[in-house]
């Protein structure tokens, strides 16, 4: 019989739990935000959390509190048009096997449980209640399917499944039937909403239309771009600020297609901190999130961001992005790949001030729905459904 530690399990006392990513912490993403931030929220709840990951900086078990760095060797794997850096050391066994044994967690929480290798080896070693949580949308996937054999039987060692979405349970649902629930990101609506010193340079008059990503083909820059054409033929003043970190080549290739197409007013803001990051949506008018059609985005996490910030909110109408505003209260939503559509919605932004003051109001609202305060306690009352129902078995 599998030890599990549910047998001293009180609905009342803390939990020891276990967040587990497959992809390197030191670089950040959507995943990583999500664990740290879920981190945060179960440590103000009273649980003891652990962090177990690869990192590619030796610097962060020393930066971040309960971190436990599996993997040093870290393999840029091409994966949902982007680019996932995992461990593929053969070599990680023994460590995970020390750090669930000495941990005693009574919950093991795995996000991208099917996500090589860290994973495996957790699912493989793990005798606690075992939680995977699928973040991925995509229309079809070639390494789910390529690593379905080898995963089929670690798939049955997840107690409970929890998708982000309806997008990303639809995509792992195809490929592995089974119950899944909808528990979405989170966000931070007060800290979100707390007013920041302004970017210098961004009160000028202008109006401010904010770009928060990769420069990814599935974020769709370029039809944000081709749009920014069309506006800026028509309309003066009008400024397009891209922050997010991109590689040198993809700076170069992103300045000459400017350059092509005549756009004037474009800030590279780059990677930026957390802080940056806020004040540069407080100091937009409007963000534009023109996804690409082929459901890639499971939720939006940078739709959210924006609505707790105060910022009105443009996106592409995909089935991920319709889970933050699935009535588009609080988004604008555009037709995906097509410029013109957006430049219209852009437009009516720009023209229609009580039309951007509608969308800011309903997008705080929505904001406050998606609370880590409320996605914690969903996830954790979760957590005890599982335990109860494993200790109800012994």
């Amino acid at each position: 019989m599998a030890r599990f530690t549910i047998s001293k399990f009180d609905v009342g006392a803390p939990l020891r739990i276990a967040q587990v990513s497959p992809y390197d912490f030191a670089i950040p993403g959507g995943v990583t935000t999500h664990i740290t931030n879920l981190t945060e929220q179960f440590r103000s709840m009273g649980h003891k959390v652990d962090i177990i990951a690869p990192s590619s900086s030796v610097a962060t078990e020393s930066d971040v509190y309960g971190f436990h760095r599996v993997g040093k060797t870290i393999v840029p794997l091409r994966s949902n048009a982007s680019i996932a850096r995992v461990s593929f050391s053969l070599t990680l066994a023994p460590h995970v096997r020390r750090i669930l044994r000495a941990g005693n967690f009574d919950v093991v929480h795995i996000h991208e449980p099917l996500a090589p290798l860290l994973p495996w080896y957790v699912l493989w070693f793990s005798n606690a209640v075992n939680v995977g949580t699928f973040h991925a949308s995509r229309e079809k996937s070639t390494v789910y399917r390529t690593y379905r054999q080898v995963v089929k039987h670690l798939q049955g060692k997840l107690h409970g499944r929890i998708a982000v979405s309806l997008a990303a349970r639809d995509f792992v649902h195809a490929i592995f039937p089974e119950e899944y629930h909808i528990i979405p990101n989170g966000i931070d609506p007060e800290r979100y909403g707390t007013r920041t010193p302004e970017i210098n340079g961004l009160s000028d008059g202008k109006f401010n239309i904010v770009f928060l990503g990769r420069p990814e083909k599935r974020k769709g820059l370029p039809v944000l771009l081709q749009a920014m054409q069309l506006v800026q033929r028509l309309r003066t003043g009008v400024r397009l600020i891209v922050v997010g970190a991109s590689s040198d080549r993809q700076h170069q290739k992103l300045v000459k297609r400017v350059s092509k197409l005549g756009i004037q007013e474009v800030l590279f803001a780059g990677f930026v901190s957390e802080e940056d990051k806020l004040r540069y949506l407080q100091s937009a008018h409007v963000l534009v999130a023109p996804a690409r059609s082929g459901g890639r985005e499971s939720q939006g996490l940078v739709l959210l961001e924006a609505m707790a910030a105060g910022t009105p909110v443009i996106a592409s109408d995909i089935k991920g992005y319709r889970t933050v505003s699935p009535k588009g209260e609080a988004a604008l939503y555009v037709e995906p790949d097509d410029h013109r559509a957006l430049a219209r919605a852009i437009l009516r932004m720009i023209d229609h001030p009580d039309t951007r003051d509608r969308y800011r109001a309903s997008g705080l609202a929505c904001a406050k729905k998606f609370s880590w305060d409320v996605i914690g306690k969903n996830i954790c009352d979760y957590y005890h459904e599982l335990l109860s129902e494993q200790k109800a078995k012994f």
